[in-house]
């Protein structure tokens, strides 16, 4: 009896192997931006990013589908952030000047974490300060909220008294988005423009 099993049993078991490995190396499943990453994070498998409604430097309601038009460098902070914010966001605007000069575009995103006092006026000139380019979101407490959960940041306020100067503690990497790809790779501070600019081009050039 097991020979007339096995018979038939083993073509079967072969084919399906075939299936599996055609499935697994098929085109569509390779990543695309697998030698540009220096993370284990993947833009399909990982949920970090997703869709979010803030208010942009101008008082206007934007979605990320209206933001995020170009690969985009998405960072959350906030303005009165005496050391931390600044730089990086300094960072991820000389990012943006290095590809340039290669013919790439990205835009730099800042999305605040502290929409009590990052009011549409107080972004519109920390954006200008920073670079043309740059795009200065905040919104309700909800709305930032939810723009944070979507990307996995953290943020909490002193428990000071202090109801002015407060400070906030806050995650600092950079979110590197595509419109047609979503997130496909963060960036920590120490990385340095130099550095974050090659990686974002090698992710350009391959989208």
């Amino acid at each position: 009896m097991l020979k007339p099993i096995l018979k038939y049993a083993t073509p079967t078991l072969i084919i399906a192997g075939l299936w599996l490995i055609s499935f697994e190396f098929w085109p569509e499943n390779v990543d695309k931006f697998s030698k540009c990453r220096s993370s284990p994070f993947n833009g399909v498998a990982e949920p970090i990013g997703g869709p979010f409604t803030l208010i942009n430097q101008k008082g206007i309601m934007v979605t990320d589908a209206d933001v995020i038009t170009e690969p985009s460098l998405i960072y959350f902070g906030y303005t009165f952030c005496p050391d931390v914010c600044p730089l990086d966001a300094v960072r991820n605007t000389e990012v943006v000047n290095i590809l340039a000069q290669t013919g790439k575009s990205l835009t730099p995103i800042f999305i605040s974490i502290d929409p009590q006092r990052d009011t549409p006026e107080v972004m519109s000139e920390y954006s200008k300060w920073l670079h043309p380019k740059m795009i200065a979101l905040t919104g309700s407490q909800e709305q930032v909220k939810a723009a944070s959960k979507a990307y996995g940041t953290y943020y909490k306020l002193h428990s000071d008294e202090d109801k002015e100067f407060y400070l906030i503690d806050h995650s600092t990497m950079s979110y590197l988005v595509f419109p047609e790809h979503g997130f496909v790779e963060f960036f920590r501070r120490d990385q340095s423009a130099k550095k974050v600019a090659e990686k974002a081009a090698c992710f350009i050039k391959n989208s």
